[in-house]
């Protein structure tokens, strides 16, 4: 893996004369204030903007200033016209288009494709300021307004769209949202390394069409350049019947063996001639690039789908991974091998910028739900070694742990504590996007760069990883000691399998880091759907419980554990679900809150659900079928088995248990998991119909159902 310039060793832009802004403009007045006559960079945002680094358009519209740019933000504009796309004028190098935090569809629509009635991003919560597909209608609405300044999309809805993608909200395969938004680049996974290459090769004068050699980037080509070899993805994960190869050690005796000899057949000593031996040529990897099924392809066929899957997370190492290539009619959408993660100075000085860390003031009287909750938090690292196949962190950040120093978090927590309104001495939360990876890598940086397994902690643990908590320990006691910090709590998700590693970590977490209430996320019970998912077995989870519990009671604290399931996940049938609504109910667990498996964009569990394959093994069309549950009725069933203690349910449950053959599940004892009669009110059916029920002539509060 090549060692990348820094991203705070660039010459700075000449603009840098206009020093830091208090905040990033969003009108003209506020650009004369500055002094300003235009804008360099437009970054196009679908979230309010919030001058903090957990918004990406601050984030990155801050790095970018740091380089001497000037920036500016047109935040949720009015996208039914043009005007809005030109409040800030036309800028001298290109736009930046985001969705925002989130992709638009996940944040616009629930897992049963319903519209949500809230934005967490927008001012006061508001629902309906952000367009579905919001990249692709923020970058139409800016080819219109000034259709000669390059565009360059990205956030977490172009990264995840950057091939053909499975779209659950029309049901069909999309084409990669490079084409259909018409972008000059798109910028995947973590932009920072990118995006500051990209702007000071534009603002020396290069062409933006001539800039396609930076990793972490995707881009149009209408034929692959000279000096590149081309391999065809079946070549390395063979997405068909596979003949079996000849066995060289195999010795068949009969008598039409080719190993068996005559005497007179061997050659004397004469005869015998030295076998050359051919040193093959070391292949270049990094003038490889690997084609996938195009994307006519895998729309018409589930399984190309699953095999392209595959190989594109099989080739998300950056230190191993190749170009891939995908045809879209006559065009190539090319894409880079992933970026090189920062290194701990430049995570230092992406979190370091003067960030004013509140709304702007255009907000002003306005309550953003998404700030509200962050605001007392600090973000610690970035990447995730998990896998999961449901979630998109690794698909978006890496495998790879990005960490900031001890010093550069403590200072976060000190400017918290000084500068942020409202702050009573409670950090919320002291991780990302989980909370105990800090400072873990692998042993070593050979392997790292020749690894190409989908996660470092499933089925067991990596023998190569480093899970020493010393680092993190030391932090939390580091930053519990300021001045003026009255508690630190940690809320990301805790890989729990890697806390059992180390008692010590636990104990320090559990005596003085948790406000009673600890969120974990075993997901399910039962190992059919943790193997689809690539998630630890319970028993890691009853480690845990163990010592979470003992270790409260050290300290006299009652704490209480609150697990995560996702009901209806690929792999996932009527029986497992059964089977985790006896384990909750066995462990007296009654939640309240239920996450449905939504099919996002590139992850490899949407690949399952659109295949009905398995891509986590070599993915042909007879190999593992898995059971997909789609149709409303059995996703409301799987929800309802969670949430057995809802009256409303069962109903649901009653029918679906003598479908099942347990009806002696349905009673009133404490063995059954339903009871066989019903409040009065409403129930529903597996066709998800309400139904009222007459009420009684008498004020009993219960029915008994036939």
């Amino acid at each position: 893996m090549e060692t990348p310039q820094l991203i705070n060793n660039y010459r700075p832009f000449w603009a840098k004369r206009f020093g830091t802004s208090s905040i990033l403009p969003m009108s003209l007045k506020e650009m004369e204030e500055l002094g300003w006559d235009s804008c360099d960079i437009i970054l196009v945002t679908g979230d309010a903007y919030v001058d903090h680094p957990s918004f990406g358009m601050a984030l990155v519209g801050r790095l970018l200033e740091a380089q001497g740019f000037r920036v500016g933000i047109i935040s949720q504009p009015e996208w039914h016209s043009v005007d809005a796309f030109k409040v800030l004028g036309k800028p001298n190098l290109y736009f930046g288009v985001t969705s925002g935090n989130m992709d638009s569809m996940v944040n616009r629509y629930t897992a049963d494709r319903k519209i949500r009635s809230d934005d967490a991003y927008t001012p006061d919560g508001k629902a309906g300021k952000r367009p579905d597909r919001a990249v692709l209608v923020y970058s139409q609405r800016c080819r219109e307004a000034y259709p000669d300044v390059p565009l360059i999309i990205g956030s977490i809805e172009a990264s995840l769209r950057r091939i053909a993608h499975y779209d659950y909200w029309s049901d069909k395969v999309r084409r990669s949202i490079l084409v259909d938004s018409k972008a000059d680049l798109l910028v995947y996974g973590n932009a920072e390394r990118a995006i500051v290459d990209i702007s000071h090769r534009i603002s020396k004068g290069e062409k933006v069409s001539t800039i396609t050699d930076i990793r972490g980037t995707a881009f149009i080509r209408k034929e692959i350049p000279a000096g590149w070899e081309v391999i065809a993805s079946d070549n390395l994960d063979r997405p068909g019947s596979v003949d079996s190869h000849v066995d060289p050690y195999e010795m068949k005796m009969g008598s039409d063996s080719a190993c068996e000899t005559k005497t007179e057949s061997i050659p004397n000593s004469a005869e015998l001639k030295p076998i050359q031996i051919i040193k093959k040529t070391k292949t270049d990897r990094s003038k490889q690039v690997v084609r996938l099924p195009s994307f006519e392809e895998v729309a018409n066929d589930p399984v190309l789908y699953a095999h392209a899957s595959r190989v594109l997370h099989l080739e998300a190492n950056p230190g191993n991974a190749r170009a891939l290539i995908q045809r879209h009619g006559d065009r190539e959408v090319w894409l880079n091998p992933p970026p090189i993660p920062l290194s701990t100075r430049e995570m230092d000085y992406v979190y370091d910028m003067p960030y004013s860390r509140r709304p702007h003031p255009v907000y002003d009287g306005s309550k953003i739900p998404a700030w509200e909750m962050i605001r007392f938090s600090v973000n610690i690292m970035r990447g995730c070694f998990g896998g999961c196949t449901f979630c998109s962190i690794t698909e978006h950040e890496g495998r790879i742990i990005q960490s900031r120093s001890e010093e550069s978090i403590l200072k976060e927590v000190e400017e918290i504590r000084d500068k942020v309104e409202g702050f009573t001495g409670v950090i919320s939360d002291l991780g990302g996007p989980t909370a105990n990876m800090y400072r873990m890598a692998c042993k070593s940086e050979k392997i790292e760069n020749a690894c190409r397994k989908l996660s470092c902690v499933y089925p067991v643990i990596c023998e190569n990883l480093n899970t020493d908590h010393t680092p993190l320990i030391k932090l939390y006691r580091n930053a519990r000691s300021i001045k003026g910090i009255k508690k630190i709590l940690v809320g990301s998700g805790l890989r729990y399998d890697l806390a059992v590693t180390s008692p010590e970590y636990v104990r320090e977490l559990v005596q003085n880091h948790v406000g009673g209430y600890l969120k974990i996320a075993p997901e399910h019970s039962e190992e059919n759907v943790l193997s689809k998912m690539m998630k630890p077995g319970m028993g890691a989870y009853d480690k845990f419980k163990e010592m979470f519990e003992r270790f409260s009671r050290e300290v006299g604290k009652e704490q209480y554990l609150i697990p995560y399931f996702i009901a209806a996940h690929p792999g996932t049938t009527d029986s497992d679900m059964l089977n985790l609504a006896l384990w909750l109910k066995r462990h007296d667990f009654k939640l309240d809150q239920v996450q449905t498996f939504t099919p996002t964009p590139m992850a490899m569990a949407t690949a399952m659900y659109y295949s009905g394959k398995n891509p986590l093994r070599k993915v042909t069309s007879s190999s593992e079928s898995i059971p997909i549950p789609k149709a409303g009725g059995v996703r409301r069933l799987h929800k309802a088995f969670i949430r057995y203690h809802d009256p409303n349910n069962w109903p649901i449950l009653r029918e679906a248990l003598k479908k099942m053959g347990r009806s002696d599940l349905i009673g009133n004892g404490k063995k059954h998991l339903v009871p066989a009669w019903q409040p009065i009110g409403l129930k529903s059916d597996l066709s998800g119909r309400v139904h009222h029920l007459e009420s009684p002539k008498s004020n009993r509060l219960k029915r008994r159902v036939r």
